[in-house]
């Protein structure tokens, strides 16, 4: 049976999309620590992220960098954390979590519940962001 995340690749279930290329995707989590909490998922559905073959996996982190400098640049925040946990939904996922402090970066805080409206509005002020970087190729 498919991953949530694989039918969500698939269009079967809606997700606030930020980003997308040939091997991953990017869309915000529906249960977020901060605004603009982004997960940034394998197309490949495969349990573990280091059993990802080397060119995708290189090629995920690659992605997740760019879309990490897109949120810091349109929400307010320190600096972009990462977790990779992976027990919630088992298909390799890496968290980006906008951070004002260490603390922020604690799964066991209470989830912020936003509107669609405004998931909608963060995840396209984040996209556009991102498709200005890279047509600038300002991520460099």
């Amino acid at each position: 049976m498919d991953s949530v995340f694989t039918r969500i690749i698939h269009g079967e279930i809606p997700c606030f999309k930020i980003a997308e290329t040939q091997d991953s995707i990017a869309f915000l989590d529906i249960r977020p620590l901060s605004k603009g909490h982004t997960l940034v998922v394998p197309k490949r559905e495969v349990d573990r992220l280091f059993d990802l073959p080397a060119d995708q996996f290189k090629s995920l982190w690659a992605f997740g960098q760019i879309v990490a400098k897109a949120i810091e640049a349109k929400i307010s925040c320190n600096r972009v954390g990462v977790a990779v946990l992976g027990f919630e939904v088992t298909h390799a996922h890496v968290h980006l979590v906008p951070l004002r402090s260490e603390g922020d970066l604690n799964f066991a805080l209470p989830k912020l519940q936003l509107s669609d409206d405004e998931m909608l509005e963060i995840a396209d002020s984040i996209s556009r962001e991102y498709e200005i970087m890279i047509k600038k190729k300002i991520y460099l």
